[in-house]
């Protein structure tokens, strides 16, 4: 039987809508370092997901900090990434990012004795107090993010401030513990694992950290924005699903020598830079459910206002989507 050209360009479009409706999600995920992100390793365990290329696909994007991560979401350069509460309030607020979404937890610190991040200065310095960081050269990993907002406050509440009383310049997290021993610096934020790095841990030392300043902390939430959330609620179901299996695996004691192995392959570092804290109260804390601490999320953004680096304190309930992390609980109960 002939067909005519009409009837063969409709199969033939058909049959495309019917490949392009099958292939699975391509998710961009924007983080800094790993373990503080756990989206680079999550995805590693494929044995225990359901859904992972059927469903979904993720692609790790790796960025110097938060403040760039929250840069390109809203950008569309990526389509979830881990970001500080510092830039959720900053992107709302100034930035007019009505449409950023907090979906889960991304870490937290300083909670029922987790790590927190922590402020170096080397041994030899003479440095004692916050006060002596005056007229000093200070960096952290990028302007806006967790670690340095809590520098920032920390500096306030001691009646010091940036280009008045010091500077601070932003570098990688992997350049700052040479930027410090090579005397560049005075004092630097280095969160694990390279507050960990052999060389940091013989010639510096910790004069605060960011729970001195802030208590329990929600440093990073993970985001995206709400007409993606929209657009593909079906995949990220499974997603997020897939997410939750993969975070409450890796925070089992039981696995943690499995998870340390995933951890230094994805790394390229050995195992031994990450045995002794990894994954444990040394490290920072990540709900097995991926449920941010919304309390301290609240206090965390409301000290913004009160140092005087937002106009008001972000209420975050508007933008909280936790219905993703809702529907995997209850499909993994």
């Amino acid at each position: 039987m002939n067909r005519s050209p009409i009837a063969i360009a409709a199969v033939a479009l058909a049959l495309a809508a019917g490949s392009a409706a099958a292939e699975p999600l391509k998710i961009r995920a924007g983080w800094v370092n790993t373990p503080a992100t756990m989206s680079p390793l999550l995805f590693q365990k494929r044995d225990i997901l359901k859904h992972y290329g059927k469903a979904y696909v993720v692609e790790p994007v790796k960025f110097a900090g938060s403040t760039a991560v929250l840069a390109a979401l809203r950008a569309g350069e990526i389509e979830i990434g881990a970001v500080s509460y510092s830039n959720v309030g900053d992107g709302i607020v100034r930035q007019g990012i009505q449409d950023l979404r907090i979906v889960a937890d991304g870490n937290q610190g300083g909670v029922d004795g987790y790590a927190s991040v922590d402020f170096y200065v080397r041994n030899d310095s003479d440095i004692r107090a916050i006060a002596d960081l005056k007229g000093r050269v200070l960096a952290t990993n990028g302007f806006g993010g967790a670690a340095d907002f809590g520098l920032r406050v920390m500096l306030h509440r001691n009646g010091l401030q940036d280009k008045r009383d010091v500077t601070i310049i932003a570098s990688p997290f992997p350049t700052l513990g040479k930027l410090l021993l090579d005397g560049k610096v005075a004092l630097v934020s280095l969160p694990a694992p390279f507050s960990y790095d052999p060389a940091v841990k013989a010639g510096a030392r910790k004069l605060f950290s960011v729970q001195d300043g802030l208590g329990p902390t929600q440093q990073l939430v993970t985001t995206a924005m709400r007409g993606f959330l929209e657009t593909n609620r079906p995949a990220l179901h499974d997603f997020f699903e897939d997410y939750v299996t993969a975070m409450r695996w890796f925070t089992a004691p039981a696995n943690r020598d499995a998870a340390i192995g995933i951890l230094a392959k994805v790394s390229n570092l050995p195992e031994a830079r990450f045995a002794s804290w990894a994954f444990t109260r040394d490290d920072f804390y990540r709900d097995p459910s991926a449920r941010p601490n919304v309390v301290a999320l609240r206090a965390n953004l409301a000290t913004l206002q009160e140092t005087g680096f937002l106009p008001v304190a972000l209420d975050p309930a508007p933008y909280l989507d936790l219905s993703f992390i809702e529907e995997a609980a209850r499909r993994l109960k």
